[in-house]
């Protein structure tokens, strides 16, 4: 008797694309499993997708092993290169030292 399956979706956003694709896997398949056999890691092959971390519906998820529900849409995080509370903090100093020169 053949395995159930279930469907999910796997999406990854690059600087300048971005894919979703919709996967059937076996039912108890784990999240790692599914990105695997998306086939998703063959179509950005600069990333170590599976060294990302990943989440469902926009909540991280620890355990990449833990099994995946029909319907989930699994999404497979960018590492961050600038340190967003860094990259606000410099660009108010620089609207404040704008804000001093006009004011000056």
């Amino acid at each position: 008797m053949a395995e159930p399956a279930i469907n999910v979706e796997v999406v990854f956003a690059a600087v300048d694309r971005q894919l979703l694709l919709s996967v059937q896997v076996p039912a108890g398949c784990s999240v790692r499993e599914a990105v695997e056999r998306s086939g998703i890691a063959g179509q950005f092959p600069e990333l170590d997708l599976l060294a990302c971390p990943m989440g469902i519906f926009g909540k991280v998820v620890a355990d990449v092993e833990r099994p995946v529900e029909e319907g989930d849409r699994i999404e497979i995080y960018r590492l961050l290169i600038a340190d967003p509370k860094e990259v606000r903090r410099l660009r108010a100093a620089k609207a404040a030292e704008a804000a001093r020169l006009r004011n000056a």
